[in-house]
């Protein structure tokens, strides 16, 4: 008997560790529906795990090919500028465990382990990185996409009902002129080089749109009527992604109103850069009775290399 609780120890690790080898497949390829930052933010991992940051480059570039003569020797030329940045990369954690009494009751009646710690460990991680994809971190000095210093920000017309600039004040056509006012200065900007294909919007603006129907006898929302009319659809024939967001964006504009985020996902574009993409490491004992399963990953903030393919537009 006395050996036998001895040995309990050791025995309840050995269960852990072969339970953890069973359950962490499954709870890495689980996806959460409205964890949002895998879709609209290229995730860009090649950096070396443990590197202590990353450096880029915000790009801007100008040059105009002109007609030529073979015996010419003025060749025109491309100017590129290029701004160097750096971002640290920082690593967070976030594990689960279980007591000597848990696992040995599990290995008594023969029971595997539930995922659900583990997929509970790898949910808290996916919000902390879609925190700081979308809005940064300042405790680390990171900005997210939708905050971030760079990009032009400016404040919708003051048009709508009672001088207002939100787009519930706002009758379609003003707000699919804000909305185009948006894509175009971006392609503005670019030289044509680049147009919004994203739209972000708080969630609730999303939801007056999808909800306000044109007028009284229309079955068509005022989302629908946007989606088949904006510049970039109706010039390159794709739809225009548009995606509402929790919180996020809810105080993001000037005077911490409401923001609207458009801008090309690419990562050419924007790109968030997460060295080492969360994992568990082997399990250990943490005490006399405690046995942990650490979670690691690391991060460093969003990179925009080319401003002025994001655009803000605020108090809508």
């Amino acid at each position: 008997m006395t050996m036998h609780i001895l040995d309990a120890p050791q025995k309840a690790l050995a269960f852990l560790v072969a339970q953890a080898a069973l359950i962490e497949p499954t709870v890495y390829e689980t996806r959460y529906q409205d964890i949002q930052y895998p879709a609209l933010i290229p995730v860009d991992i090649s950096a070396p795990e443990w590197i202590n940051s990353v450096t880029y480059f915000s790009m801007d570039g100008v040059g105009k090919a002109d007609w030529f003569s073979g015996k010419a020797q003025d060749v025109s030329h491309v100017e590129l500028t290029r701004e160097k940045f750096e971002t640290t990369v920082a690593m967070a954690a976030i594990g689960y465990r279980y007591d000597l009494d848990e696992l040995g009751k599990a290995q008594l009646l023969g029971m595997d382990l539930s995922a659900d710690k583990a997929n509970l460990a790898r949910r808290v991680a996916e919000e902390k990185i879609e925190q700081v994809a979308f809005a940064g971190d300042t405790a680390k000095g990171f900005t997210g996409l939708v905050n971030a210093t760079t990009p032009t920000a400016t404040t919708a017309p003051a048009d709508g009902t009672g001088s207002a600039t939100t787009f519930a004040s706002k009758d379609p056509d003003k707000i699919l002129r804000d909305i185009n006012a948006q894509l175009t200065g971006i392609a503005s900007g670019t030289l044509g080089r680049d147009m919004a294909d994203t739209l972000l919007l708080p969630y609730t603006v999303l939801l007056d749109l999808s909800t306000r129907r044109l007028d009284t006898v229309s079955p068509t929302t005022v989302l629908d009527w946007i989606e088949r009319n904006n510049i970039y659809t109706r010039s390159s024939g794709q739809p225009l992604t548009v995606r509402g967001m929790f919180s996020f964006l809810d105080t993001a504009g000037a005077g911490s109103t409401k923001r609207m985020v458009a801008y090309r996902r690419s990562p050419e574009v924007v790109k968030l850069h997460m060295p080492m993409p969360f994992r568990f490491l082997p399990a250990w004992q943490a005490g006399p009775m405690l046995f942990e399963v650490p979670g690691i990953f690391r991060l460093g903030g969003v990179d925009i290399r080319r401003p002025k393919s994001v655009r803000y537009l605020d108090g809508i």
